[in-house]
Parts: C-alpha cells; sequence; structure tokens
C-alpha cells in the first residue's frame, strides 16, 4: 500500500463513509491490477483496454454525474483524491477520464434537458466517452486566437478548422468543441461558442496520433473539421456567446484533476525512492541514513503534502459553491511543479538505476511534465491567479 502522510487520515475522514469505500477500492484495484502490468503496457504504448472497462465497472466514468443521469456522483474532494490513487497506479488512466469528467460537468451545468437525456446517461456508464477540444496548432494556451470557426447555416453550422494534443480523441464518441460562431466579437471571447461534435459526423475526421515524452496508452491527436455539419440543437446550452465562459468554469475541475494526477505521480515516485533508499547500503549503512538523502525524502514529503493539502481546499471550494478559479489554478500550479521536482529527486535517489526503463521512477519522470504544460501553462496560469488576486481585494 501506498505511503500516506499522517494528515491524509483527517483528509479522508471528511468524505462520506461511501466516498471513503470508493477511493479505498481504486486503491486496492491501483495495487492489484494497475501496477503489475502497467511497465509492459506503458514501454510498448499499449492502450490499456482491459484496465479502461475495470474503469467502467467500477463507476469512474461517472464519478462527475449525479441522479437521475448517474449513480455514483462524488465531492470534488472525493474525485481528486480517486484520481490521485489512479495516477499513483499509472497517469495515462486518469487522463482516460480527465476531459470526458469535464464534458460531463458541461453537460450538467449549461447543458439543454435534451443535451443531458441524450448523453449524460450513457456518459456516466462509460458506454459513451466524451473529450474537449480547445488547443489549436498556432493557438496553444491563447485560447481567445483560436482560428476554428463553426457558421451558422440553415438548421445547423458548418465547422471549418483544427485541433490538436486531444487526449481520447480516438475512443471519444463525442468531442465537446470550443470555436468561434461570432470571429468578429469585441473582445474576442464574446465570439465563442461550444458545440457538441459527435464522432462520424460529416468532415470531422481524427488524424494522426502525436508522439509523445510520456503519457503512453492514451492517445493524443489531432482533429480535423473541413465543412463539418453539426444541428443546430448540437450548441451546449442551445446560445451563442458563451462558450468560453462555460469552458473556463469546466476547467476549475479539469485543473483539480491535473492537479491530482501530479499527486499521484509524485505519491509514486516517493514511494519507490523510500523503499529504494531502505534497501539499499553504503558506506555500511541504508542511504536514508546519509543525510544528503534523507534531506530529499524529508523534502519530498512535506512537497506531497502541502500539495494535497492545497488540492483539497480548491475541491472544498468547489464543493461549497464558491468560485474556484483562483484556487484551482494555484493546486494545479504548485502541484505540477512539485512533481516534476519529486519525480527527479527521485532519480537521484536511485543513483544509476533511476536512468533506466527497468525502474519506474523514470516512467514517473517522463510523466511529470504533461501537468506543468497541460490543462493551461503554468505560466498563463500564473497571469490567472495575480488577475483573481487582485481583483478580489478590490484593485484595479
Amino acid at each position: 500500500m501506498s505511503w500516506q502522510p499522517n494528515t491524509n487520515s483527517a483528509d479522508v475522514s471528511q468524505l462520506s463513509t461511501e466516498e471513503q469505500q470508493i477511493v479505498e477500492l481504486v486503491a486496492r484495484w491501483v495495487d492489484h491490477e494497475v501496477r503489475p502490468v502497467v511497465s509492459q503496457l506503458e514501454h510498448t504504448n499499449t492502450y490499456p483496454e482491459a484496465l479502461i472497462e475495470q474503469m467502467k465497472q467500477m463507476g469512474v466514468f461517472g464519478l462527475a454525474i449525479p441522479e437521475p443521469y448517474g449513480h455514483s456522483a462524488v465531492s470534488a474532494r472525493c474525485y481528486a483524491q480517486v484520481t490521485e490513487e489512479i495516477s499513483r497506479g499509472w497517469m495515462s488512466l486518469a487522463g482516460a477520464f480527465g476531459g470526458h469528467s469535464v464534458v460531463s460537468k458541461l453537460l450538467l451545468r449549461f447543458g439543454t434537458d435534451e443535451q443531458k437525456r441524450r448523453y449524460l446517461p450513457r456518459l456516466a456508464t462509460g458506454e459513451l466517452r466524451a473529450t474537449m477540444a480547445l488547443t489549436e496548432p498556432d493557438g496553444g494556451s491563447d485560447l481567445q486566437a483560436m482560428r476554428t470557426v463553426a457558421a451558422a447555416v440553415g438548421d445547423g453550422y458548418v465547422i471549418n478548422g483544427s485541433k490538436t494534443w486531444i487526449t481520447n480523441a480516438r475512443m471519444s464518441g463525442l468531442v465537446a468543441l470550443l470555436c468561434k460562431t461570432d470571429p468578429s466579437a469585441e473582445p474576442r471571447h464574446r465570439g465563442v461558442s461550444i458545440l457538441l461534435v459527435e464522432q462520424g459526423s460529416a468532415g470531422f475526421s481524427v488524424s494522426r496520433d502525436l508522439p509523445k515524452l510520456g503519457y503512453k496508452g492514451v492517445e493524443s491527436c489531432e482533429l480535423n473539421f473541413d465543412d463539418c455539419r453539426v444541428p443546430a440543437d448540437a450548441l451546449l446550452g442551445g446560445a451563442e456567446r458563451h462558450g468560453f465562459v462555460q469552458m473556463m468554469a469546466g476547467l476549475e475541475t479539469g485543473r483539480i484533476q491535473v492537479a491530482g494526477r501530479a499527486i499521484g505521480v509524485a505519491r509514486a515516485a516517493f514511494d519507490d525512492a523510500l523503499r529504494y533508499a531502505q534497501d539499499r547500503h553504503t558506506f555500511g549503512k541504508p542511504i536514508w541514513q546519509h543525510q544528503s538523502v534523507g534531506n530529499l525524502l524529508a523534502d519530498m514529503a512535506t512537497q506531497i503534502t502541502a500539495a494535497q493539502q492545497l488540492n483539497y481546499h480548491a475541491a472544498d471550494c468547489v464543493d461549497s459553491g464558491r468560485r474556484a478559479d483562483m484556487e484551482a489554478g494555484m493546486a494545479k500550479l504548485f502541484c505540477s511543479e512539485m512533481a516534476a521536482k519529486v519525480t527527479l529527486d527521485a532519480i537521484r535517489i536511485h543513483g544509476g538505476h533511476g536512468y533506466s526503463t527497468e525502474f519506474d521512477v523514470e516512467r514517473y519522470y517522463r510523466d511529470a511534465p504533461l501537468m506543468i504544460v497541460g490543462e493551461g501553462t503554468n505560466e498563463v496560469l500564473r497571469n490567472v491567479i495575480v488577475k483573481q488576486a487582485i481583483g478580489r481585494n478590490g484593485l484595479t
């Protein structure tokens, strides 16, 4: 079982009994089903179909969907802890339901009654999987500069443009597409809408899988929209020009999830480093007793604990209905930077073995950078945080 900071038991006790059982179930599944097979799957870049099916059976894809559409909706804090546990086993598996959960939240909060009835029950079981499409080849985190345009034609829209770095693009049957329905709007974000594009729509194609440093197993692809036609009822909420605000609200959940991924990867790296530091002996004693190694381990444990508390705070803001864009941004920023440092320190503790693909710490090190650049780069998030800090204090 994974190492846990002493404060974690108090955090778990804040969950309902059912939520505690969910987290414990996922943790056992990770130890018994994921960790024994992850190395082979990751190094061969194999899609983890069997593990995804098990996640469906456990209700992971419905964690953000309440009744009457689903049966296993949980608090944001529980969702963050489930993400941690899955990422402790393999971060790619958390990616398999990250965007899916954001789309589920978008439908719950902004979807029409008909859109909710059409999609949410199947999203809850994982029968239908979803992803979001924001990033463009030339835009990166500058979402307002997007070039994908949807023109109103007849009783629907015709979409032209492209997206890139879209996780689960091949396996998802539904794409929440951020696009411009009013390219001339000022300010630019007021011309943005979200269209729900189903796989198989005429003019919509998934092109190449992008090669990646880490984040193996799940696909990240380019999407092309060439006179792609969708009906008018594909517009999220039935009203144009609200897409930017809608997606920013959805990204609160997304950033808490990415922060949870970072914590899970860091926990796995610490577990391995702590075990290795007890087993490995030099100069007549276990290496953790050497001050340089012991200091690394102490800092790693402290940073992981701080990251957990920051992410749980952001989750608690969401659960209480408070605005959480700054808090979720802080959590994602701190947790991702923490994971990059902790995974590198785990390699240092392993020495030469840490550079070998026979040890898992090299995988953690390759996976960690995704959380720095994904779901909004940390450079952009710093801008979000400082603007919110000034705005909330009544300054201009």
